[in-house]
């Protein structure tokens, strides 16, 4: 496995990112990087915004805090150091119907007009009625809570956003959209904010990065959309593999395991020292799920190697044998900040 290291001529230079944009298979784990990520960047000093997109409320069931509004809230302290100091994490759950209301509001003054658009059913009908709307919307925010300015009175500047992305099969489309209507408006603020949009998107202050598991569909989605998103200019950033198995075999375990000849007696010798009751077919149980494991891990290997030929920095994120909670996303965080993704 191949870990980004500063000597790395394919590494990014993280601490030049401003916007981490994270995608990736529907199950993979995209919102639990997305939420590790942010803890892990929020060091001392440093406020982080974690923003959703998709509606799910995803950010409030992973740290145990109540459904987000459309409205910036600390959630979470950050990763501590050593001297027990750390940053804040903010959140944002971004929904298009409030974002086109904020929009009008700053750039048009329409304030209680914007509202009254609101009661008749006039902003629904037109996120409903063009779907590329709702995109350029949602983007539009994460731009602005990224490239905060004057009109941004008394709003927190941050020090890095964190954007829980769509998944990977739409991803290039959610992130170009601007890109087609900039073709389609010639002049005006929309031209121009599509423009900025953009512009941040496709520099060295984004990075969209990927999450996968060792799994051949999910790989080789994740090795389409490098693609794709490469060939609209979009400046791709590692790939993280989730739910990395522990590694209890040693080869020539596995080899034994997988042609079937394990030691059977050296097994029931173990589970006597383990002071367990040893029957014939429990041994059978475990060497034919010790087959299982090490056909399982074939496969993954073969995944590994397929990922490592991607030409991307890779990073790992352990499986949670408790799940995803707050403690479970910390220790996430420690991993990703251990191995140089949050600088």
């Amino acid at each position: 496995m191949s870990l980004a290291t500063d000597a790395d001529p394919v590494s990014a230079d993280w601490s030049r990112v401003q916007l981490h944009v994270v995608t990736g298979k529907g199950g993979t784990g995209k919102s639990t990087l997305a939420a590790a990520l942010a803890l892990a960047l929020a060091r001392p000093g440093r406020n982080v915004l974690l923003c959703e997109v998709e509606g799910r409320q995803g950010i409030a069931r992973m740290f145990d805090v109540d459904p987000l509004p459309y409205e910036e809230r600390r959630i979470a302290r950050g990763l501590a150091d050593d001297e027990g100091a750390a940053g804040a994490v903010h959140a944002l759950h971004i929904d298009p119907e409030s974002a086109l209301l904020e929009y009008l509001s700053m750039y048009y003054k329409l304030g209680r007009a914007g509202k009254a658009l609101d009661r008749f059913g006039v902003v629904e009908f037109a996120t409903t009625i063009a779907p590329g709307v709702r995109d350029v919307l949602l983007t539009g925010k994460v731009y602005e809570a990224s490239q905060r300015n004057a009109r941004n009175k008394k709003a927190i500047t941050y020090d890095a956003v964190v954007l829980d992305a769509p998944p990977t099969g739409r991803i290039a489309q959610f992130l170009g959209v601007n890109a087609e209507l900039a073709g389609l408006a010639r002049m005006g603020p929309i031209k121009s904010q599509a423009d900025n949009v953009m512009r941040l998107f496709r520099s060295p202050r984004t990075a969209i990065h990927l999450v996968t598991v060792l799994e051949e569909m999910p790989v080789q989605e994740t090795a389409d959309a490098i693609t794709e998103l490469q060939e609209t200019g979009m400046r791709v950033g590692a790939v993280v593999v989730n739910q990395v198995r522990r590694r209890d075999l040693l080869p020539e375990q596995l080899t034994s395991a997988r042609n079937g000849d394990f030691d059977r007696a050296a097994v029931a010798a173990d589970l006597t020292r383990a002071k367990i009751d040893v029957t014939p077919e429990l041994v059978d149980t475990l060497v034919d799920e010790g087959r299982d494991h090490a056909d399982r891990r074939a496969l993954e290997d073969a995944q590994r190697a397929v990922v490592d030929g991607l030409d991307r920095p890779v990073y790992e994120l352990p499986r949670l044998a408790g799940g995803v909670d707050p403690g479970g996303l910390h220790d996430l965080a420690a991993a990703l900040r251990d191995q140089g993704m949050a600088p």
